[in-house]
């Protein structure tokens, strides 16, 4: 009898066992489910009403204290890069090549590093290119969270050719949260119609976009080349050929468009802007179907939970979280990668600015010799070209990380046409001047 019950008590505490078990199983699923459910809302609680028309990030803040916390570190100037960071300093002075290749642009009278996003607004209203130049309204989409609010108010052509200086009253923020969510279902939206335009015409349905696909869609509002079409000055992002600088300039020659005449040669000049989107298309990240976000914005720990950082800034000042989730390599092998990459690139980009300096010296010096601009048309055209692709490598943003062969290639090109706009130039200022020629002009 003593040795049933003990079979039985046996039987029963195995049976209690499974049963804790089972319940820790059921408790630590359900929290799981739980915890991912918080993470993908990533804040369910709802302390304020959000309208559909506030922009202010610190009213956003107060359902989102841990996302608003991190954005309004963008406004910290402290921290840097090898190449990029937000201390400001003139680019005109540590790379002063840079004045003679925007000659008779406003570029070549102000450009400075970019700061966070914080600056967005902040910085635009301070730069001389908006007080020395006459700029079109189209300047504030990407700088100034009033730009959809104003856009409904007067119209998108309306708004994009109105002067930038009779709207600066009206613009008091810069990028905040309402330009990338829904502030019912905080879902990624589209805010801007420039870059909704520029995909419906590639046959893309922004609306049919995964939320991975989104993670970048929402960057590539403004982190883009475009420029301002018609007498309108429509922004329009110049993506009818494709993204690659060969299709952007296709897009520009197919009606001459041109930004500026070059105030040395007299060349037709594109000013490309920061075409992060184009070039991170051409890059593994992209073909690996990794976005924007995932290495600028990484998923971090706030408590219990699991949030993107909105602190957007280099992937190098967080390589933990913006690249070891990936790549299984320290941090100093990771960072030392980059590093070469850019260092590469930077190289690069000099000996492109040395080629178009020299092709800009050889026209100028044609000119001199009584060259016409029919003489000169291959030269000018050579020079377009060449400028086009270094302008497209030095104002990307990632001094080439985003795709680095493509980086490679199109600044292998620029030097390439940059020195064969100089050889046309050559020819016609010796047939024009033999006698300078000869004396080593």
């Amino acid at each position: 009898m003593k040795k049933l019950f003990t079979r039985q008590n046996t039987a029963y505490a195995a049976v209690f066992v499974v049963a804790v078990g089972l319940t820790l199983i059921v408790a630590a699923l359900l929290t799981n489910i739980i915890q991912r459910k918080a993470e993908e809302t990533e804040y369910p609680l709802q302390v304020v009403e959000i309208g559909e028309d506030e922009i202010d990030p610190a009213v956003w803040g107060k359902n989102f204290p841990d996302h608003y916390d991190r954005f309004i570190m963008t406004r910290n100037d402290g921290n840097s890069t090898p190449y990029g960071g937000s201390e400001v300093y003139s680019k005109l002075e540590r790379y002063p090549a840079m004045v003679r290749l925007w000659a008779g642009y406003a570029f070549s009278k102000d450009h400075n590093e970019e700061r966070g996003h914080y600056y967005a607004q902040i910085d635009q209203a301070n730069t001389q290119r908006v007080k020395l130049v006459d700029q079109p309204g189209a300047c504030i989409n990407c700088h100034a969270a009033e730009a959809p609010a104003l856009i409904e108010q007067m119209g998108w052509e309306e708004f994009n050719h109105t002067p930038y200086n009779e709207l600066a009253d009206d613009i008091h923020t810069g990028s905040s949260c309402s330009d990338c969510h829904n502030p019912d279902t905080m879902e990624l939206v589209i805010t801007r119609p420039a870059f909704r335009n520029a995909m419906e015409a590639r046959g893309v349905n922004l609306d049919e976009a995964t939320r991975q696909e989104m993670r970048s869609y929402v960057c590539a509002q403004c982190h883009v080349e475009y420029y301002f079409k018609g007498d309108n000055k429509v922004l329009t992002f110049p993506w009818s050929q494709g993204f690659t600088i060969d299709d952007i300039e296709a897009h520009y020659d197919s009606y001459e468009f041109k930004d500026w005449t070059h105030a040395e040669t007299g060349a037709p000049m594109i000013k490309i802007q920061h075409p992060e989107f184009e070039m991170w298309t051409t890059g593994i990240h992209a073909r690996s179907g990794v976005a924007c976000a995932d290495c600028h914005m990484p998923y971090i720990r706030q408590g219990s939970v699991k949030i993107s950082d909105h602190w957007l800034r280099s992937p190098l000042e967080n390589i933990n979280s913006a690249c070891q989730t990936c790549h299984r390599w320290d941090e100093e092998e990771l960072r030392d990668r980059v590093v070469d990459i850019q260092d590469t690139t930077a190289g690069l980009l000099r000996k492109s600015e040395e080629a178009i300096i020299s092709a800009i010296d050889t026209i100028v010096a044609a000119k001199e010799a009584g060259a016409t601009d029919d003489d000169l048309a291959v030269a000018y055209q050579l020079h377009r070209s060449s400028q086009l692709r270094w302008d497209f490598v030095s104002s990307e943003n990632s001094t080439g990380f985003h795709s680095p062969q493509e980086a490679a290639r199109v600044l292998a090109n620029s030097i390439d046409l940059a020195r064969q706009s100089e050889l046309s130039a050559w020819l016609v200022l010796v047939r024009l001047n033999p006698s300078a020629v000869e004396a080593g002009q």
